[in-house]
């Protein structure tokens, strides 16, 4: 057997024979441990108000910790200040928050901390950044004023008026003849005001555009006509869903139907020729106009360019619609109005502009067109 585990097991059994009998010196006595206790600084209740350094090492340890934390964060706040003066905000910044991180237990001094970043925040345009730290040092320091000045400030940047005029009441309390104070809380009465004036106003529009979007939407639905919603491509008969089909129907133009003083109905209207790959677009088409009132009007004097040909003529036109869900096209009676096309059971009304195909009458294009498609003949 190897002759030392042997030695070292024998060290072993002496040291716990001396351990059972010998009493552990510095062990609390149990009469007076809860006052021994207290001499200790992790339990103490109270600390004392003088600490000798050779009676209580720990204490005077903690304490000289905590001075260092102070002296630490005043260290940065100098620092900081010292980027602030040449304008270095994002430098000053961190050297502030270095001085947040050292948690002193000085209330003014993290009140000043908070407050000067709250001013480096600010002048490199973090407004909400530095709101929350302005609040942050009035917690600390709930009468500081420069931070209640700050916080208003920022709060008139980010046009929280009303949150402005209530920071500058609480600086005012606190210092009734600062002049910063009185010239942020008289601004910030203003646009308070002015805001609340204009929101108004805003609401007030706002109501009066949705009276006229139910007129007209009343006005649709009593003719009949059929509005295609484009969120599914499904017709349905909820005024909601009228609400979305009309709430796309301003085209580029800004047009979009309306009812004049009459109560008559006029829509913006397109007109494709597939022929040429062209459009014209009729901003105001009265619900009671005929096709061929328009027609003539495009076409009896000048014809457009890309008519060539010049067979573009008001008699020699035929106009039809696209029913998409059907892929069918229905030919439409020039001498009708186009009340009675859109009252049509298969028409739909979509994105706020009915749409119509205008071809010449058994050309050769037209022919080749409709060769494959559905068509229903206008009688």
């Amino acid at each position: 057997m190897d002759p030392k585990p042997q030695e070292e097991d024998e060290v072993m059994d002496q040291f716990m024979d001396k351990f059972q009998t010998q009493k552990y010196e510095g062990a609390f006595s149990e009469d007076r441990w809860e006052e021994e206790f207290d001499k200790v600084p992790m339990f103490m209740k109270k600390a004392p108000d003088e600490i000798d350094p050779e009676r209580a090492p720990e204490l005077a340890c903690i304490q000289s910790m905590l001075f260092d934390s102070e002296e630490h964060a005043t260290s940065y706040k100098e620092e900081g200040n010292e980027y602030f003066k040449e304008k270095n905000y994002k430098k000053a910044i961190i050297a502030y928050t270095e001085g947040i991180k050292k948690n002193c237990k000085d209330p003014e001094l993290n009140a000043v901390l908070y407050t000067n970043r709250a001013a480096a925040q600010f002048y490199i345009g973090n407004y909400r950044s530095s709101l929350n730290d302005a609040i942050a040092a009035r917690k600390h320091k709930p009468d500081h004023l420069k931070a209640v000045i700050r916080g208003a400030l920022c709060y008139m940047e980010v046009k929280k008026y009303a949150e402005a005029v209530n920071w500058c009441d609480e600086g005012l309390r606190i210092s009734p003849s600062e002049k910063k104070l009185l010239e942020t809380r008289t601004k910030a009465d203003k646009l308070h005001r002015a805001a609340e004036r204009d929101a108004r106003k805003m609401r007030q529009a706002e109501k009066k555009k949705q009276v006229e979007k139910d007129s007209l939407l009343r006005a649709i639905k009593d003719r009949g006509i059929k509005l295609l919603d484009e969120r599914n491509e499904e017709e349905e008969e909820t005024s909601g869903v009228l609400q979305d089909g009309l709430s796309c129907s301003e085209n580029l133009t800004g047009a979009h139907v309306h009812l004049d003083e009459s109560d008559r109905l006029n829509w913006p209207v397109l007109f494709l020729y597939p022929e040429h790959s062209q459009t014209d677009f009729i901003s105001s088409f009265p619900e009671d106009s005929r096709f061929t009132d328009h027609l003539n009007e495009m076409f009896a004097q000048e014809l457009p360019p890309w008519d060539t040909e010049r067979k573009y003529l008001a008699h020699n036109l035929e106009v039809y619609f696209e029913d998409e869900e059907s892929q069918s096209f229905h030919q439409v009676n020039p001498d009708s109005t186009l009340l009675k096309t859109l009252q049509h059971s298969r028409f739909r009304v979509k994105a706020g502009t009915p749409s119509f195909l205008i071809l010449v009458k058994r050309s050769p294009f037209s022919m080749k067109y409709f060769s494959d498609k559905k068509v229903y003949r206008s009688r």
